[in-house]
């Protein structure tokens, strides 16, 4: 299923990472194991929307191997047919309390820069541009724009 969900976040014009194509020709058992890694994982999981009993979103959440072990959220994803229903904010909410659990205090997010849907979702959610920028990719000539949500003491 987390193979299924991730190729079809990948076919969005603005997605980071593989192609659709690659992410299903990824060997169902390794799959597997990546799904059950980041089920038991306090570095690393993904969050999954279900509606009506079917997977219908999805969301990353881990930490960075950097010294700072910068916290991210990353592959939102909501199916088109139920993004009214808000399973966006519920998937960011999760993913964040799930990471500051953790301990994380700022939360990070890479979006690209075409992308204003996402852009205006971020900030309505309590993300804001840091100004930092970096090239997208798979994507060439395309950018990437990282978004910070800081914990208010």
């Amino acid at each position: 299923m987390y193979r299924e969900l991730r190729a079809a976040s990948l076919r969005e014009p603005y997605a980071s990472g593989e192609t659709p194509e690659a992410e299903l020709a990824v060997d169902a058992a390794r799959a597997a194991a990546i799904a059950q890694q980041r089920a038991t994982s306090d570095e690393s999981t993904t969050f999954v929307l279900y509606t009506e009993g079917h997977p219908a979103g999805m969301i990353g959440a881990y930490f960075d191997s950097t010294p700072a072990r910068r916290a991210f959220v990353s592959e939102l994803w909501v199916a088109h047919a139920v993004r009214h229903l808000r399973g966006g904010v519920l998937l960011v909410d999760t993913a964040r309390s799930w990471l500051a659990s953790r301990g994380a205090v700022e939360i990070c997010a890479w979006i690209a820069d075409q992308n204003r849907s996402a852009i205006r979702f971020y900030e309505h959610v309590g993300f804001a541009d840091t100004g930092e920028r970096a090239p997208i990719t798979r994507v060439p000539g395309a950018m990437k724009s990282l978004f910070v949500w800081r914990e208010h003491a």
